[in-house]
């Protein structure tokens, strides 16, 4: 019976990309468990076969030959298509499962909340979450992100796009005597900078609604959550997106200082990866439908 592929044997073949790989038959028969003897044994029936030398013999190592080289070329990119292939069909039996990456503050104070509604309807999908506040994420299938979805090359879908509140507590408002905006413009403001989250900042808060940039001290820290939590120890005014702040302002741990608020720039929306599994598509579609309140 005619062989499928034309080709030699493929120990052979392993052997070969193995010595071809290390340049040597003594490394080559440690990785392979086998003798130096029975790797040459191998390779030369290999270059019997071929009618072809595969290898330059020295006396201190090989060198690849032209055909070699060639060979060698074909085989590791083979057996790289074989491994990417071997390693998907491992993690097959993981797929049912969503792993989705959010903010410390998008995951707090949105997401997971949200699960228990979700689960009621899907008891039998398990969601993983990375909370990430830097620096991308490897593995997720899905991801929240703050600011404009077109940059993206990879599907996406909207969650919520929603005004931005000036919020600080009430003793915070009455300690700096705050009635109206022009108030705001000389009183502590706590700032949320981080080079992989566009939040929105102060100046462009006061900007939009037509004012000059704030003059008053600033408290400046990389994480939204910690944001909240230091303007909740009175330390200064925060900017709430109230998709996010709901929980705040119906505790009065936070107030909103001021009736001018801001149309957000940018959506929050979700990012569905290459990777991503039918059940991640399910809990995209899910989050982007479904406007559950926890």
């Amino acid at each position: 019976m005619p062989k499928p592929y034309d080709l030699p044997p493929l120990g052979d073949l392993a052997c070969f990309e193995a010595a071809a790989r290390n340049l040597s038959f003594k490394l080559a028969s440690s990785e392979m468990n086998v003798t130096p003897a029975a790797v040459s044994h191998r390779i030369r029936a290999l270059e019997h076969e071929l009618g072809q030398l595969l290898f330059t013999r020295h006396y201190r190592g090989v060198e690849l030959t032209e055909a070699g080289a060639l060979l060698f070329v074909s085989l590791q990119r083979g057996f790289e298509t074989i491994s990417d292939t071997v390693a998907r069909i491992r993690t097959l039996h993981d797929r049912t499962g969503v792993t989705i990456s959010a903010t410390t503050a998008m995951s707090g104070l949105w997401l997971t909340p949200r699960l228990a509604a979700f689960w009621k309807s899907f008891p039998d999908v398990a969601i993983s979450q990375v909370v990430q506040d830097s620096g991308k994420t490897v593995g997720a299938d899905l991801s929240i992100n703050y600011g404009d979805p077109e940059r993206e090359t990879d599907e996406t879908r909207i969650l919520f796009r929603d005004r931005i509140l000036a919020l600080g507590t009430r003793h915070f408002a009455e300690a700096h005597g705050i009635r109206n905006l022009s108030d705001m413009l000389k009183v502590p403001l706590v700032h949320t900078l981080s080079a992989d989250n566009a939040w929105t900042g102060w100046p462009e808060w006061f900007d939009t609604l037509g004012w000059p940039a704030p003059r008053g001290p600033g408290f400046t820290l990389n994480n939204y959550l910690i944001s909240l939590q230091a303007a909740e120890d009175h330390i200064g005014a925060v900017l709430g997106w109230e998709g996010l702040v709901g929980t705040f302002l119906n505790s009065g741990r936070l107030v909103q200082l001021v009736p001018e608020a801001m149309e957000s720039p940018f959506p929050f929306y979700l990012r569905i990866h290459a990777r991503a599994s039918a059940n991640a598509r399910l809990f995209a579609d899910w989050l982007a439908e479904h406007d559950h309140h926890p």
